[in-house]
């Protein structure tokens, strides 16, 4: 007997995780306009009313999941776990890092800039979400540390706001360029992920000797 979706407890945690799933797929794939709760709630395996019941809008689920995905965008620009590296070691951990993020979610830079700019509204409630919640002593260390690097003579005179941003091109052009480069240029699958591996040490190199003095 089919089971009726309707009965399941409201309260189940697993259905608001299978929502979200769901949801986050889905948005990544198509983006907010293109995405239907009713979509949504036939790949998470239940009813579109639960998905109304736990986050009322598709509106407010988006807003959910795009906080987290901008928050995995940034925070890989930012995260440093390991306090003992030297400057480079740390540049390099860091600039690594965002990669893999992007590797891992191609579609997260389409879905972010899509949405910045197109719904203009969204910068002030993620500006004030950031600046709340995010945890900026990496960024006071890594400045900290490139500033004594650049006291030494070691790195040319230059703030961490430019090297991320620096890298945030690099890493980012590396997956919007993919429509162009795995179709019009028609490179096979397994060549792309060759070419992917090797933008990540290529982006890494190029940070670095743009640092020299």
């Amino acid at each position: 007997m089919k089971r009726n979706t309707t009965t399941e407890p409201k309260g189940d945690p697993t259905t608001e995780q299978k929502i979200l799933a769901a949801a986050e797929e889905l948005f990544l794939e198509k983006g907010y306009a293109l995405a239907s709760t009713v979509e949504i709630a036939r790949r998470a395996g239940c009813n579109q009313a639960l998905v109304h019941y736990y986050f009322r809008t598709k509106e407010k689920l988006f807003d959910a999941i795009f906080a987290q995905k901008v928050r995995q965008f940034v925070e890989g620009l930012t995260k440093l776990d390991d306090e003992g590296l030297t400057f480079e070691q740390a540049l390099t951990r860091i600039a690594q890092s965002h990669f893999d993020i992007l590797a891992s979610q191609p579609r997260l830079p389409f879905l972010i800039f899509n949405e910045l700019t197109t719904n203009p509204a969204r910068i002030e409630a993620l500006r004030a979400m950031l600046f709340n919640t995010l945890d900026l002593r990496p960024v006071m260390r890594m400045q900290t540390l490139l500033d004594e690097e650049i006291r030494k003579g070691n790195v040319r005179p230059t703030t961490m706001m430019d090297i991320s941003m620096t890298m945030a091109s690099l890493n980012v052009m590396t997956f919007l360029a993919r429509p162009i480069i795995g179709g019009v240029m028609q490179i096979p699958d397994e060549d792309y992920q060759e070419l992917i591996e090797h933008r990540r040490k290529e982006n890494v190199a190029i940070i670095l000797r743009s640092l020299r003095p």
